[in-house]
């Protein structure tokens, strides 16, 4: 084999970039990445984001194989979308930066495997996926937030393990650290480099995404990704949830309950009491059917139905609130613009051909 043709078919070099809030998945996510087969990561760089960390440590325990190439950076608790901008930008000259979750599990031939991943891809390829596989409970059915979790494993462009060439990062400016929450951001820079002229592939390479742990108002809370779909309206037009393969969700149906809700308490103060009974029992009947819906596919327990039955109550109003917010938050934010797509692949250099006289 020629020294061009090693060059060829060697494994591109790849950091790692993991943000962190210092949970101790991340000590499982380092140890499967060390055990995993194939070539090592040419850096690793631990996004510290935890809000106050006080001086105090990350509270990570290396591996050896590691440990030589690991940097933990300061995050500025902004979020998973600025912490890996810090971090794939103090990953050092590597062409190819693989973000993971910190509570993700690599695969046992992960390296291996992300190898072929990105032999394979082009130079018009911004990004390769992985193939996410979250477990659940074997003799029952999964709980709401377990269906949700359950739901990375079909998201299109996942950053739980999503590698992205540094090329294409810098052409796009990196994540829109306007997300705050690890929702969208995904999907708005897979948009944006796909606008620009690149592709994104399907890899297969396998990492497995447990579920967390919970409490039971966790659905509530989620409703703030209602404020980061509304700047996804603004940045990329509302068939971005098409391209995206995105579900839609039920926000349409969460506004027109919680509008019954409002305008039944609006006629109850005026003295419409035919009218507040008529939204009032819009509203019930709304309620009732969201809940029963969330109730019907899970195990059915005690705790899970008073659980579903508090929170349906409580989301669309959150989610109605946070659509809102979205709207004042985001009102001047503007369309994907033509300086933002200008930067394609470049295509590589052609070696030169050099003929020699007989």
């Amino acid at each position: 084999m020629t020294p061009y043709e090693e060059e060829e078919t060697a494994a591109p070099a790849y950091a790692v970039v993991i943000p962190t809030l210092g949970r101790r998945s991340l000590n499982t996510c380092l140890r499967a990445l060390a055990d995993a087969t194939g070539p090592k990561p040419a850096q690793v760089v631990l996004v510290d984001d935890r809000r106050e960390p006080g001086g105090v440590p990350l509270p990570v325990q290396i591996p050896e194989a590691l440990r030589s190439v690991t940097t933990v950076v300061a995050g500025r608790a902004r979020g998973p979308a600025a912490a890996r901008n810090r971090g794939w930008r103090e990953a050092g000259p590597a062409p190819w930066a693989v973000f993971l979750d910190d509570d993700v599990v690599p695969g046992p031939t992960w390296a291996e495997d992300l190898a072929r991943d990105l032999a394979a891809a082009t130079y018009r390829t911004a990004a390769v996926t992985a193939r996410i596989t979250v477990p659940l409970p074997a003799g029952r059915r999964p709980t709401d937030w377990e269906r949700n979790t359950a739901g990375l494993a079909t998201a299109r462009w996942i950053t739980a393990d999503m590698a992205y060439r540094r090329e294409a990062l810098e052409a796009v400016g990196g994540f829109d650290e306007r997300f705050r929450r690890a929702f969208r951001e995904d999907a708005d820079l897979a948009l944006r480099v796909l606008a620009a002229g690149w592709t994104v592939h399907a890899g297969k390479r396998g990492t497995v995404h447990p579920v967390r742990p919970a409490d039971r108002m966790i659905s509530v809370r989620l409703q703030r990704g209602n404020a980061d779909d509304v700047l996804m309206n603004r940045r990329h037009g509302r068939d971005w949830w098409t391209r995206a393969d995105a579900p839609r969700g039920r926000l349409p149906r969460h506004l027109a309950v919680t509008g019954a809700a409002v305008t039944a308490l609006s006629c109850a103060v005026l003295g419409r009491r035919g009218a507040a009974a008529v939204c009032a029992a819009g509203w019930l009947a709304g309620t009732a059917e969201f809940a029963w819906a969330r109730i019907a596919p899970g195990p059915r327990t005690r705790d899970e139905v008073a659980t579903m039955v508090l929170t349906s109550v409580l989301i669309p109003p959150a989610a109605t609130w946070h659509w809102l917010r979205g709207h004042a938050k985001y009102h001047r934010a503007l369309p994907l613009g033509p300086h933002e797509v200008a930067a394609p692949p470049r295509a590589p250099r052609e070696p030169v051909q050099v003929r020699v006289r007989p």
